[in-house]
């Protein structure tokens, strides 16, 4: 943080945590074609890494973080691995001390498994859930906000809190302060609402978000969303200013409330307490390992009542109205990089890693070259691991032609849309050779034009001139953004 120009008196990473969070993905296959994926084309041929290879990365993750630390569990769609696996990997991560997250698309994460999750240890669940997943029967963001009220039932009286994550393009951009009310509305179950902008990584078909959309523009929405114009972002911060955006609302009476509207006070409070571990099981231990932070401090409980009195006073009328019922809900925004644009300064000062068979390493340097990881046999007690399903495990794993060979079941993202194309092309071809129509030579020229060249060509981004090595910005290479170096 020091060397990147972030280290200030606001800043979280290195004062209250080690790392904000680590993705630990237990599975690549996933039951969504989203328009945006940061998985990569070879993702539905890998096969799930066995158990052992899972456990020896959360050891990692302790090892590199230490308690406390929190892990998504995350994929692909990680309910799509054996449920006794999913249940065993959520109690390993919490008997360590560790705070386990489902980040899921809400399919196939019924009550039932989601109590059962619970009861093994989970802390958290995150919804998926946007216009990018094309999910049948929604064709808007407002439509889909009755899925979003199944999940939030699915999970209410639950020991566990509740997230929601939502990506950010052209198509949704104007529906954020729309969302944001929605979330406003069931801050009673919800507690993290987290808007991640578009990004070209991965095997998405949508490619590079249009230049409104950004950290700033969306904070703005969120205003809007909020009825708060002077809401305060990053009053404290959370890694590179040009990664995240955070505020964090008191929710009274349906009312929202910028609950860091004193930032002089809440920055002093978390540099005079950084040194306590906060219990965040549920918001009422969660209060109660701050208070006792600040009874434990003379002058900061002396601060704390002044701010305590003057909030409750600027809160009277919806206090009242509430009966004293008080909702937090944070909102946050991650401002992914695109793969052929990756920033060494961001990457040297990122606090949202995923975990690898070599250890932890920046999220977007990772999706930017997963096939790397990924296809690399695993060495294992009972031998030598091979990640490509029965078949494809001989092939070289940078061969550039072992995608061609999927069945199309296998295929999503650019390399579907691009075998799409070439099935229909081959059966125009058909039609022509049976009826020599030039129209449909014409329409069999178009099409051909439409497929975007190299597109089955594993790990890389088409039109990425950065990962061929033909110059652009700085280059982050394989290496980069690894924990302990």
């Amino acid at each position: 943080m020091q060397r990147t120009g972030q280290w200030h008196a606001h800043q979280t990473a290195g004062r209250r945590w080690p790392v904000a969070c680590v993705s630990l993905e237990i599975t690549q296959r996933c039951n969504l074609d989203c328009t945006l994926c940061y998985l990569s084309e070879s993702a539905e041929a890998v096969r799930d890494f066995p158990l052992e290879e899972v456990f020896r990365r959360i050891d990692l993750i302790l090892q590199h973080y230490g308690p406390g630390t929190d892990v998504q569990v995350s994929g692909g769609e990680p309910t799509l691995r054996r449920r006794d696996e999913l249940v065993a990997i959520v109690r390993r991560l919490a008997s360590l001390g560790l705070r386990a997250s489902l980040f899921t698309n809400g399919i196939k994460a019924g009550r039932d498994l989601l109590a059962e999750l619970s009861e093994a240890g989970l802390t958290d669940v995150a919804f998926h859930v946007d216009t990018t997943q094309r999910r049948e029967g929604y064709a808007s963001e407002r439509e889909l906000n009755s899925l979003r009220r199944e999940y939030i039932e699915r999970a209410r009286g639950l020991p566990i809190s509740v997230f929601f994550n939502t990506t950010v393009h052209a198509d949704n951009f104007d529906d954020v302060p729309m969302l944001t009310a929605f979330f406003v509305a069931h801050a009673d179950v919800v507690r993290f609402a987290s808007f991640q902008l578009q990004a070209e990584t991965g095997r998405g078909v949508l490619g590079a978000r249009t230049e409104p959309i950004n950290n700033d523009s969306v904070a703005e929405r969120l205003r809007q969303g909020t009825a708060l114009d002077d809401l305060r972002f990053n009053v404290l911060a959370a890694g590179h200013h040009e990664c995240n955006r955070s505020a964090v609302l008191l929710v009274v009476n349906g009312h929202a409330h910028d609950a860091f509207a004193d930032s002089a006070y809440v920055q002093r409070f978390m540099r005079e307490t950084a040194d306590v571990r906060i219990d965040r099981g549920t918001p009422w231990r969660s209060l109660r390992s701050l208070l006792a932070a600040s009874l434990a401090r003379p002058a900061l409980a002396m601060a704390g009542l002044r701010w305590g009195l003057t909030l409750a006073w600027r809160l009277r009328r919806d206090l009242v109205a509430a009966r004293g019922r008080v909702h937090k809900l944070t909102l946050f925004t991650h401002n992914f990089m695109d793969a052929c644009a990756l920033d060494a300064e961001r990457i040297d000062a990122c606090v949202f890693m995923a975990i690898t068979q070599d250890g932890p390493l920046s999220m977007c340097a990772y999706n930017a070259q997963r096939d790397a990881y990924l296809l690399k046999p695993l060495q294992t007690s009972s031998g030598t691991w091979q990640p490509l399903r029965q078949g494809l495990a001989a092939a070289p794993a940078t061969n550039p032609s072992v995608i061609a060979t999927f069945p199309i079941k296998w295929l999503k993202g650019r390399s579907r849309a691009a075998a799409l194309r070439a099935h229909q092309c081959k059966h125009l071809h058909q039609s022509i050779k049976r009826r020599h129509e030039p129209s449909l030579r014409s329409s069999l020229d178009r099409l051909r034009t439409d497929v975007p060249g190299g597109m089955l060509d594993a790990g890389r981004h088409p039109r990425c001139a950065l990962a061929h090595g033909q110059g652009g910005r700085r280059r982050v290479g394989a290496g980069a953004g690894l924990a302990g170096q």
